[in-house]
């Protein structure tokens, strides 16, 4: 694939989607095309941009307010056929159950970690690039 990456990053907090963004870095593994993010702040900005755009990966605020990232990912998982794989974040480590239940694709802990950040993302990215292959 040589074309960039798009991922789509929703928080309604913008130091919590400037974290994420810059943890990543605009190449989160050297075995990846770079990425292009794409943020949004809240619910209807993400529906509207998920309706009219395509993405590879989706990272939702799991601690979102009013719209939290776990209702969000099951009701994308519902709603849209292949669905790009979704990366929740989660405060708490008992929330975990929860972002199973919302059928998310992977879980990383708030406050962001980079390391664990972008070897989640980077898994992610590099099945979604396998299965377009």
């Amino acid at each position: 694939m040589d074309s960039d990456l798009s991922v789509l990053v929703y928080s309604s907090n913008k130091n919590v989607r400037s974290d994420v963004i810059n943890a990543l870095g605009a190449r989160p593994s050297t075995d990846l095309p770079p990425v292009k993010y794409t943020e949004a702040a809240t619910e209807p900005a993400l529906i509207t941009l998920v309706d009219h755009d395509k993405y590879d990966l989706i990272i939702l605020d799991g601690e979102a307010a009013p719209a939290g990232g776990m209702g969000i990912a099951r009701q994308l998982k519902d709603e849209i056929f292949n669905c790009p794989p979704i990366l929740v974040l989660i405060a708490r480590p008992q929330d975990a159950w929860l972002a199973t239940w919302s059928r998310a694709d992977a879980v990383v802990a708030l406050p962001i970690e980079p390391v664990a950040t972008a070897k989640a993302v980077t898994k992610l990215l590099s099945t979604r690039i396998a299965l377009s292959s």
